[in-house]
């Protein structure tokens, strides 16, 4: 089984050039044909490359070494470079160094040269001059360069999941897209966030992302916030998820504003909708009018259980998609299709 990892800390090397050659041409009646040997290959480069049939840093090794260079040859012949090394990692991936972003890959096919191959050294047929017509002096190719990277996932999607445990996140996942989210009766069910599908009828695909509940305090790191919050920066739009047979839910929604906003300022305040969720309940269907008075949001009351009212989620969704293409598009820069 393959878990969701969405940390890794990976140590990259570049390859090794190749030494230069040291050789003299001979052949009959050449007697001194002069040096003739060739420079080494350059060292292989290992490269990050975003791929968005990766979904999770589990497959991302602790160690990756490019490959050396080869010696130079004899006749002039160089030596064939190392090969470069790949690495895939799931859009979405910061690279820190030290502490510092040195690469965000978030598109599909992006590359980053995490650690440079060494340089091949020279043969001495480089060193042949006027003053010295035999030369004996070749050097050895350069080590390539070394790197302690930081790989941190922030998940890519279009709309997120927010809520507090038990809110019923993963249950409206899993009414909605194909995505199958543990359901439990006991909060913290989900650990990792999931990503689920929605299809509409015209080819077009909306990612939404369950995140893990949230706990007041999320933002201090208390339980696993900080490693939850930081799945919601990716996200354009927000679907809050409160559970309304709670006693006054809006508080949830405040709280979890508050979170968000102390995590990121400005980040509850992306374009938005309120879920009602569990309006199957009659503690629900006494507070929902209590939480339209409260708040200024569109609410959408449905439940996940039954599937009631999940028709105008799924309208309201494509708006909020739509109007974030026409934004991106509008500014020169193109969505995050899925």
């Amino acid at each position: 089984t393959r878990y969701f990892v969405d940390y890794r800390k990976v140590r990259v090397v570049g390859g090794r050039g190749g030494s230069g050659g040291h050789s003299f041409h001979s052949e009959p009646r050449k007697v001194f044909g002069g040096p003739d040997g060739g420079n080494g290959g350059d060292g292989g480069h290992v490269i990050l490359k975003a791929d968005q049939q990766m979904k999770s840093l589990s497959s991302v090794l602790p160690f990756y070494q490019g490959f050396h260079g080869e010696r130079g040859g004899s006749k002039n012949c160089y030596g064939a470079n190392g090969a470069c090394v790949y690495v895939k990692v799931p859009i979405g991936t910061l690279v820190k160094e030290d502490g510092e972003v040195v690469a965000d890959l978030t598109q599909h096919g992006e590359e980053y040269v995490a650690a440079y191959g060494g340089a091949g050294g020279k043969g001495n047929r480089f060193f042949l001059s006027n003053e010295n017509r035999a030369p004996m002096l070749f050097t050895p190719g350069e080590p390539g360069q070394e790197k302690v990277l930081h790989l941190e996932l922030k998940t890519t999607a279009h709309a997120g999941l927010v809520g507090f445990p038990n809110a019923g996140k993963s249950s409206l996942l899993r009414a909605i897209s194909r995505a199958k989210p543990a359901v439990a009766a006991y909060p913290f069910t989900t650990l990792n966030p999931h990503v689920g599908i929605v299809q509409y009828q015209d080819y077009e695909q909306v990612a939404v992302a369950d995140i893990p509940g949230l706990i007041k305090g999320a933002h201090q790191n208390r339980g696993l916030g900080v490693s939850f919050l930081k799945h919601i920066e990716r996200c354009r739009f927000l679907l809050y998820v409160v559970d309304l047979s709670a006693p006054q839910p809006w508080i949830q929604l405040q709280d979890l504003k508050h979170e968000l906003e102390q995590y990121d300022k400005g980040l509850s305040e992306r374009p938005r909708v309120v879920i009602g969720n569990k309006i199957d309940l009659a503690e629900s269907r006494i507070n929902l009018p209590l939480l339209r008075e409260q708040i200024p949001e569109r609410v959408i009351a449905l439940s996940a259980l039954t599937g009631h009212n999940l028709e105008e989620l799924l309208w309201h969704l494509r708006e909020l998609y739509d109007t974030y293409v026409e934004t991106e598009q509008s500014r020169g820069q193109s969505p995050v299709k899925w």
